[in-house]
């Protein structure tokens, strides 16, 4: 285990012919504690993977600094090449050899540092990602699931300071992806493991996670436990990203928002306008429906059943929001949309 600690990290890819520089990452500052799990949260393009490989030693840093175990391996006139780093990785495209079958792709980073167990370190590895009895079978003859395990458990066989975890569950289905995030949390949490873990998947970041660092544009915008980015987003980019998908036009009124004649209390972020117009915005879950009494007026406009629950698309003035779990009310009807957890947000957002 080791702590891994990024100071003023930045990453630019020259011009080419074709394209002007590409500042990736700008000033990252993120320290990730010994035994501690950390996920890189963001969309497309955040500089989150760059972010990972540059602790991987496969991408170099342009200016700053990362440390693993207190030890400097990227900065100025320093590079640690990857296989010196003592860490292990699990690539999104599994990236396990075709023509060797389970044991030999996961004894492969033994092999290439001469130990001498292999045998027993394999087999504890297998144990550990429920495929001992799949030991000889190709991968061509495994499932998705079974892949990304054979990539787990060779990961973890050569017992690394740290695990990186590059968006492991995006190729699965929805069910393994469930199933190998909770084994994932397991494993790294019965090993001691410090982890990064790159996602842009919100649930699974906080369902694997100690801390999540949010990326956007290559920065990080907030870093905290999930509980805390979710319930206390600092400004409007970190609210919408992390599922406040709601918004309605209304005006500044102290601490809320007023739509139409109705005062809503409201989160402040450090972006809020302090006065006229601005949206209330909320997060499907955080609103309910009533078919008289105290709220928002509106109308419902479609009621659908998504296989967990229903979502009921309600108009309020000139806006539509979505509300979850508001069964047994039918289209046309009037309600009251009473919310209970809303930030204010700029106009533009």
């Amino acid at each position: 285990m080791a702590e891994v600690a990024l100071v003023g990290v930045h990453k630019r890819f020259p011009a080419s012919g074709v394209s002007p520089e590409n500042h990736v990452v700008r000033g990252v500052d993120l320290t990730i504690g010994d035994g501690e799990v950390v996920c890189l949260l963001g969309g497309s393009g955040c500089g989150k993977t760059t972010t990972l490989r540059m602790i991987a030693g496969l991408d170099t840093v342009s200016d700053g600094r990362i440390s693993i175990g207190g030890v400097a391996v990227s900065g100025p006139g320093v590079f640690v090449p990857p296989e010196r780093r003592r860490l292990g990785m699990v690539f999104q495209s599994y990236a396990i050899w075709p023509h060797l079958d389970v044991f030999e792709n996961v004894a492969f980073p033994l092999r290439m540092l001469g130990t001498n167990d292999i045998a027993a370190r394999v087999d504890a590895a297998l144990a550990a990602v429920r495929l001992t009895a799949l030991a000889r079978r190709k991968p061509s003859a495994l499932s998705g699931g079974q892949q990304q395990r054979v990539a787990i458990a060779r990961a973890l066989v050569a017992e690394p300071r740290v695990l990186l975890l590059d968006e492991p569950l995006s190729n699965l289905d929805a069910n393994l992806r469930h199933e190998l995030r909770d084994e994932i949390r397991q494993l790294v949490r019965r090993a001691g493991l410090t982890a990064v873990l790159v996602t842009h998947d919100q649930e699974e970041a906080s369902a694997v996670a100690d801390r999540i660092a949010l990326m956007d544009q290559g920065r990080i915008t907030q870093v905290g436990p999930p509980r805390e980015l979710f319930e206390a987003p600092r400004t409007s980019a970190v609210a919408l990203f992390l599922g406040v998908s709601n918004r309605l036009t209304g005006e500044r009124d102290g601490a809320g928002v007023r739509v139409g004649d109705v005062h809503v209390p409201a989160m402040i972020l450090e972006d809020s306008p302090a006065s006229g117009p601005c949206r209330l915005g909320f997060r499907p879950g955080a609103a309910r429906l009533v078919a008289s009494g105290p709220g928002l007026p509106g109308v419902v406009e479609e009621a659908l059943w998504t296989g967990t629950g229903a979502r009921v698309t309600v108009r309020i003035g000139g806006d539509r929001v979505v509300v979850d779990g508001a069964g047994g009310v039918a289209v046309g009807a009037s309600v009251s949309l009473q919310v209970d957890a809303a930030f204010v947000l700029p106009c533009a957002s």
